[in-house]
């Protein structure tokens, strides 16, 4: 067995259809297997999507354990040489895993995780791949200054998606709708960490990767697209809690001393000026969606850490 696809789906069957439908006609040639972790979807029996699509493994949970530990049950059964953690609201337009699979083949060094491009649903370039946090970009993110200077390394953790890279480049960390490699690392690594319910856990993975010698890189050679937003779309509270939480996480985990102190002060900074910003902004322009997230903004301020 090559290859050991994981997705982890919740809800949303109509994404994971075509997702698994792209991967079986953009890869007849391929020696792989699919691996379905379904965290308690509610819009219907997961069985009776996996049913259309011959070989497909299914784990069925009885709750939604996250996207972590959810991605760490497939890795447990997985058999391939090579493990593919894929979003469910993606979608294949071409031979991408024999592409990354020729590159992984064909490299000296295999110590690596590999993302591709990825694509909007229109196929303009999407934002995958990021500098790690740092109190710089931090606070170019708080403060909008990203916006005005897209291209600046200091102030924008995602400069490289607006530098038309079309070669091979070595990045911080590449977006979880596509993280590619070697089952042996996944393994040694320990999967995901399952301190993460959802949000940030394919920076943690790179981050771990990295400091042990490892090398995270960008393959803009191949693309696919990802649809975005997919399991997170009505799922609005969620996204917001869990993506101050998941930094904070980071964090407590990464970070120490004044690195700590100011990514923390710039993350809260960001989150306190958005509150009036978008309020304002929808009452001024009568759009009740810009209120409701001034108000989960508000929310974030009260996310508590887990207590261990």
């Amino acid at each position: 067995m090559k290859v050991s696809v994981i997705i982890v789906n919740f809800n949303n069957f109509k994404y994971l259809r075509q997702c698994i439908k792209s991967i079986k006609d953009c890869h007849v040639n391929l020696l792989y297997e699919i691996i379905v972790v379904d965290n308690n979807s509610e819009e219907g029996n997961i069985r009776d999507i996996i049913k259309d699509f011959e070989g497909v493994k299914i784990i069925q949970n009885k709750e939604n354990l996250g996207f972590a530990k959810a991605n760490n049950q497939g890795l447990r059964i997985a058999k391939g040489d090579y493990i593919l953690y894929l979003n469910n609201d993606t979608i294949f337009i071409e031979n991408t895993l024999e592409k990354v699979l020729d590159y992984f083949d064909n490299s000296l060094n295999k110590n690596m995780i590999i993302g591709c491009k990825l694509l909007n649903e229109d196929h303009s370039h999407q934002e995958c791949i990021a500098d790690f946090d740092s109190p710089a970009n931090i606070f170019g993110e708080a403060f909008f200054l990203y916006k005005i200077f897209p291209n600046s390394k200091s102030l924008n953790k995602y400069h490289l998606n607006y530098k038309n890279i079309d070669t091979v480049v070595e990045t911080d960390t590449v977006k979880g709708a596509f993280i590619f490699m070697k089952r042996e690392d996944a393994i040694r690594m320990g999967g995901f960490d399952e301190d993460y319910f959802f949000y940030s856990e394919e920076v943690d993975m790179c981050y771990r990767f990295k400091e042990s010698g490892g090398k995270v890189i960008y393959y803009p050679l191949t693309s696919l697209v990802h649809l975005g937003g997919g399991t997170t779309r009505n799922l609005h509270w969620f996204m917001f809690k869990n993506q101050t939480l998941s930094k904070r996480i980071f964090y407590k985990k990464h970070y120490s001393g004044l690195n700590y102190q100011l990514v923390v002060l710039f993350h809260y900074w960001g989150i306190i000026i958005r509150v009036p910003i978008y309020f304002l902004g929808g009452i001024f322009s009568f759009e009740s969606h810009l209120i409701k997230k001034s108000y989960y903004y508000c929310k974030q301020l009260f996310v508590q850490l887990p207590k261990r």
